[in-house]
């Protein structure tokens, strides 16, 4: 399994978009992001680096894999 990369909120939106994802809107310091056929939304807070925790947490809300998330981010 990969290493999660250290990313801002920002690159992680960028990376997410290129999997269908977009920003809905952005209240304060999170970014929401929405896809059409999810119910959920995501909401990426938008810091110089986005704890790898909550990278996780989104990437299993947004139904990737680390694998898939990586290969888009090199």
């Amino acid at each position: 399994m990969p290493k999660l990369p250290n990313l801002s909120g920002q690159d992680v939106a960028r990376i997410l978009e290129s999997f269908g994802w977009r920003v809905a809107r952005q209240r304060g310091s999170h970014i929401i992001m929405t896809k059409e056929g999810h119910m959920a939304s995501l909401s990426i807070p938008n810091h110089k680096m986005v704890a790898k925790g909550t990278l996780r947490s989104l990437l299993r809300y947004a139904g990737l894999t680390v694998e898939q998330f990586v290969t888009r981010f090199e």
